[in-house]
């Protein structure tokens, strides 16, 4: 199955590029939704990370509080690390062997965190869709009502532009209007078809 990585900075307009590329009948293969699936509720993920940080990482019902492990990790780089060893390679894990199952002529796989979370050697092609950082900004303080050192704080967190466009095999400029992004996806979307052959 030939696969196509998705990826981007916080607020660079991902979501909407799947949209557009699922829209076109991709099949999509979503990091974060499988993120959640590895630390449900009785998985091995989930108790790996109580081993590590105690019952106060999950909420009374016994998921994994979400909310509180954010705000731990996010201050605290070694927490951050030890949790991301234990989530990142089951994600891959997982996407790597729903891939091989995919039907279509490729697969899309939506990995926000691409260049941090490690070897994805196996992938075909990448995809960034790319804006400047201080775009990213702007959307974010716009988006989600937080301050503009809060956005700097949470894009300071992921991978540079730099190391995202580094890892890029096609990157879709997405600063113009919608219009653009869909006929650049459109356009990426035949190159892919042909690519898969």
């Amino acid at each position: 199955m030939y696969t196509v990585a998705l990826t981007g900075g916080i607020a660079s307009g991902k979501s909407t590029a799947e949209r557009l590329f699922a829209a076109l009948g991709v099949e999509i293969l979503d990091a974060d939704l499988i993120a959640r699936e590895v630390v449900a509720p009785g998985s091995e993920g989930l108790a790996r990370i109580v081993e590590a940080f105690g019952t106060s990482a999950l909420t009374a019902d016994g998921t994994l509080d979400r909310k509180a492990m954010r705000e731990r990790v996010f201050a605290d780089a070694p927490a951050r690390r030890t949790l991301e060893s234990i989530i990142h390679p089951r994600v891959r894990a997982t996407l790597k062997s729903r891939a091989q199952a995919a039907g279509g002529p490729y697969v899309m796989l939506v990995i926000p965190l691409f260049v941090e979370s490690g070897d994805y050697a196996w992938v075909d092609r990448v995809l960034v869709v790319d804006v400047p950082r201080e775009t990213q900004i702007d959307r974010l303080i716009a988006r989600d009502g937080i301050s503009r050192e809060q956005a700097e704080a949470m894009l300071d967190a992921q991978a540079t532009r730099e190391q995202r466009l580094a890892a890029a095999d096609d990157v879709i400029d997405n600063r113009a209007d919608p219009d653009s992004l869909k006929a650049a996806v459109e356009l990426l979307h035949r190159r892919y078809l042909q690519l898969a052959g």
